[in-house]
């Protein structure tokens, strides 16, 4: 796991932190006594019972009525306890990624599409690899690690450092963490500098991204995908998990993005990840009660 950075080191955690993070250790410490899929499927339980009711789920039901405005109330609630189901799911699964083998034959992930990765690594190809908050999104990371590439992950950091701290031993071998900040575009340039390549996810707002469309409204949303890839010359590759039952899944891997070559860096950037959100959308549009629609994606 990358270092965290002097400031959040230094910084005090109050006793809410301390609450927090105690908590979180005793319940992954519970889930990990269990088997997997006893595990994913309590954990499933307990959030699809509980977290259709809290009020944060207004806003996913307020993003959905947005985003998707031909479901009925009824399919709302039904994709709302659908999300709540797939987030406990992976809280649950934290503990036993190390024990996920993703390219283990007859195992519990799928792999499609990886002859494009190896076309780009064959051309000698530095590849940015994108996905978002789909199904169990840490297969993704845990599956360039395990495919033995030099990886870097731009990921947000917990605000809690302690709970940080913990998701960090949880994951396992994902390669390079870095986490988004000051010194995080120094540190992926130097990793695509070095040859090395990068994964990021790519659906979380940002206030000072660039807007683009995502289900048809401007979507704040952080250009460095584009800015990394158009100034290295990367492959853009997408990246999908899907949950295919219980603590089963799917990753694919799809044929690279066009890299816009207009000369102009400002329109190449806006195309880049008009064409990211709307891959996507569509991957969301299939199965949207795996999607983490707790995020404030939209402007109010």
């Amino acid at each position: 796991m990358a270092p965290q950075s002097a400031e959040r080191r230094a910084a005090p955690v109050g006793w809410t932190y301390r609450i927090e993070a105690w908590f979180a250790t005793l319940a992954f410490s519970g889930f990990g006594l269990l088997p997997l899929d006893r595990a994913s499927a309590l954990g499933g339980a307990i959030a699809r019972r509980i977290g259709p009711h809290l009020g944060v789920s207004k806003r996913a039901r307020l993003n959905l009525r947005a985003a998707m405005p031909a479901l009925s109330e009824a399919e709302i609630d039904t994709v709302v306890r659908g999300m709540w189901d797939n987030l406990g799911r992976v809280a649950a699964e934290y503990p036993h990624l190390r024990k996920i083998k993703v390219f283990e034959p007859s195992g519990r992930v799928e792999t499609r599409g990886l002859e494009h990765l190896d076309a780009a690594l064959a051309a000698e190809r530095r590849v940015v690899l994108f996905s978002g908050h789909l199904g169990n999104w840490e297969i993704a990371a845990l599956a360039g690690g395990q495919y033995g590439l030099d990886i870097a992950q731009i990921y947000r950091a917990a605000n809690n450092p302690l709970f940080d701290r913990l998701i960090g031993r949880l994951r396992g071998d994902q390669g390079e963490l870095i986490p988004k900040g000051a010194v995080a575009s120094r540190r992926a340039a130097a990793t695509l500098r070095r040859g090395g390549h990068l994964s990021l996810l790519v659906d979380q707002k940002l206030n000072d991204g660039i807007a683009v469309p995502f289900f048809g409204r401007p979507a704040m949303t952080a250009p460095a995908l584009a800015l990394f890839a158009l100034h290295f010359d990367c492959d853009v590759l997408p990246v999908r998990v899907e949950r295919t039952g219980g603590a089963h899944f799917r990753l694919t891997i799809y044929p690279k993005l066009p890299l816009p070559r207009s000369g102009n860096r400002d329109a190449g950037v806006l195309a880049l990840m008009t064409a990211v959100n709307r891959t996507l959308e569509g991957w969301i549009r299939e199965r949207p009660e795996q999607w983490f629609w707790l995020h404030r994606r939209w402007p109010d």
